[in-house]
């Protein structure tokens, strides 16, 4: 990935957004978004032009080797809605079917009702025969892989799931994974290759529903499926739309110091902990994207803050989380929320015509030297004050780059110990060890905001007053560690996973020079985060009470012009191992219960 530095190229992408650039985008747009519509699946010609009439759908999948009786029933049960819902359903019934023939305990049943035998102690059957450890393991893999076939997925997606996922995970375990890695590659539905189909959001929900109902000896509820595929089909014909409004101001559940605050929310109860999680990303994504993932996530109603309201910069962003929302207190001092409050050395110089009292959201990157130059040249030659059309340029180049006054005529952008503090960082948090000053900008951009995560972070102190396990994922330079230490929360077990060596380099540095007395460790790719890792992990400190993380938004940020594309980008799909590690964890952390 190629990242911007502090050079002329101004047109170059970057993981952050800014703010007013979205906001501008959304004037211009009646819908709200400049993001191009997203390309969703379509029958073959051959499927379109015999029309969507019951007797079409049912000689269609009737013609792909399925029994009339089955069609008819998959039908009736979606109703004659999009029809890849219809195929998923129908490879869900063969699945169901051929596990319910294979004798009274079917493989569906080992994987499902004997969830507690890789935790087992000695008394396990399979753990007294170490000599047939190797085979018993074997037959297990190839019975889910046989399971995993079955229920419609390829052979090597199936065999990576379990490489993936661990071979103690059960087959609904491997099933999400394989949905949310075939949501990553960005795969499309086709009927002449059903087995490598694109699989929506709500196809996750919708089997695990399939294959619990067979678990529990309960029938398929036609109308909630339904009422799944129409929730989906609504998102697809409208391309980018969304069902979530972005709230007006962005203060969340509650911020310090006002006085709108939501007393109590209900959460749905697959949310409900252990463990504690939080996501953060983006506000101002593609129309669509913040549906998606909070249907991926328990259907939470995800919470808007505007880091405005805690430090002297815009900050827009979204989190989804299960903590709760009373009793909640801000890091103390509280920062300044003006920029002259907070780089008291700009009053001197600022120019009565400039009109910002606060900055724009901080990016990867900074303004070139040439451009400061270009601004000063200009203001030099217009006279004091400048005119009209002078002034609104200067003004928008400061808003684009955050650009500050330091002289008569003079602006430069911000330094990066004054992204730091204004990020809520310690001073230096990003220096040494080597790291560039480019570098430094990248990191600090990709950053949380530490006093906004702080806050929803604080109800965690009194919850535990000896310590806390934290699974962060997508770590950054370690936004959430620093919040909880800032926090006073003890750091008991951390599991870092970061992609980068230079951040994971800082988060080092900052953990030794804090004197942290807790257990930091360091893992680099969360892609290669499986299950066998996290139950070993587990058993051995006793689980996470918080996994927290904010997966890249490169494809999200509305300064990224070029492959602004949702959750289906290379990086932005990510999500979906955030999504995947967090059900994981809280499966393997139930079985232990």
């Amino acid at each position: 990935m190629d990242w911007m530095t502090d050079s002329e190229e101004d047109e170059r992408f970057e993981w952050d957004t800014s703010d007013d650039d979205e906001e501008m985008s959304k004037g211009n747009n009646p819908e709200g978004s400049s993001a191009p519509p997203i390309s969703v699946s379509v029958p073959s010609q051959e499927f379109v032009e015999a029309g969507s009439s019951r007797s079409s759908l049912l000689l269609h999948f009737v013609g792909m080797g399925f029994s009339e009786d089955t069609v008819a029933k998959a039908i009736k049960d979606n109703g004659e809605g999009p029809p890849e819902v219809i195929l998923e359903t129908l490879l869900t019934y063969a699945a169901i079917e051929k596990s319910s023939l294979n004798g009274e305990q079917s493989p569906l049943d080992c994987s499902l009702e004997g969830e507690e035998d890789f935790l087992e102690d000695d008394d396990s059957e399979m753990s007294n025969f170490e000599d047939e450890g190797c085979t018993e393991k074997s037959s297990d893999k190839d019975m889910k892989l046989s399971m995993l076939v079955e229920m419609g997925f390829p052979l090597d997606e199936a065999s990576s799931a379990i490489d993936r996922c661990g071979s103690t995970a059960s087959v609904l375990e491997l099933a999400d994974s394989i949905h949310a890695a075939q949501l990553a590659a960005e795969s499309l539905f086709s009927f002449e290759q059903p087995r490598s189909s694109f699989i929506n959001g709500s196809s996750i929900k919708r089997k695990r529903n399939l294959l619990e109902d067979q678990r529990l000896n309960r029938t398929v509820h036609g109308p909630k499926i339904k009422k799944l595929c129409s929730r989906q089909s609504e998102v697809e014909d409208e391309g980018f739309s969304s069902l979530l409004k972005i709230p007006t101001p962005m203060i969340g559940f509650s911020v310090p110091n006002q006085k709108t605050q939501l007393a109590h929310r209900k959460l749905p109860e697959a949310a409900i902990g252990p463990p504690y999680f939080y996501y953060e990303n983006v506000a101002l994504t593609p129309k669509g994207v913040w549906d998606t993932m909070s249907r991926f996530l328990y259907d939470i109603e995800p919470e808007f803050v505007d880091s405005k309201y805690f430090c002297a910069a815009n900050r827009k962003r979204g989190y989804i989380h299960n903590l709760p929302i009373q009793n909640r207190f801000p890091l103390l001092p509280l920062q300044p929320r003006t920029i002259k409050e907070a780089l008291p050395m700009t009053e001197k110089w600022w120019p009565s015509w400039d009109p910002r009292t606060q900055l724009n959201c901080l990016q990867t990157s900074i303004s070139s030297a040439k451009n400061t130059e270009r601004i000063r040249s200009t203001l030099v030659k217009s006279g004091d004050p400048p005119p009209e059309r002078v002034r609104q340029y200067v003004i928008n180049e400061c808003k684009k780059w955050n650009l500050v006054w330091v002289g008569l005529h003079k602006v430069a952008p911000l330094e990066p110990d004054e992204i730091e503090m204004l990020l809520g960082f310690p001073k230096n948090h990003t220096r040494g060890g080597g790291i560039s000053r480019t570098d430094r900008y990248k990191s600090l951009g990709n950053s949380f905001q530490v006093d906004t995560v702080a806050y929803h972070l604080s109800v965690l102190k009194n919850m535990f007053p000896n310590g806390i396990n934290v699974l962060s994922l997508f770590s950054g330079i370690g936004g959430a560690e620093v919040a909880l230490h800032r926090l006073g929360i003890h750091l008991k077990n951390v599991v870092s996973v970061e992609l980068s060596e230079i951040n994971r380099n800082i988060i080092r540095a900052w953990w030794e020079q804090t004197d942290q007395t807790g257990n930091l460790i360091e893992l680099p790719d969360v892609q290669q985060l499986n299950g066998d890792k996290l139950v070993q992990m587990i058993n051995s400190f006793g689980g996470f009470d918080l996994v927290i993380g904010g997966s890249p938004c490169n494809n999200l940020a509305g300064s990224n012009r070029l492959s602004r594309i949702g959750l289906e980008g290379k990086q932005s799909s990510l999500f979906y191992d955030y999504f995947r590690i967090l059900d994981l964890v809280k499966n393997i952390m139930g079985k232990n219960i």
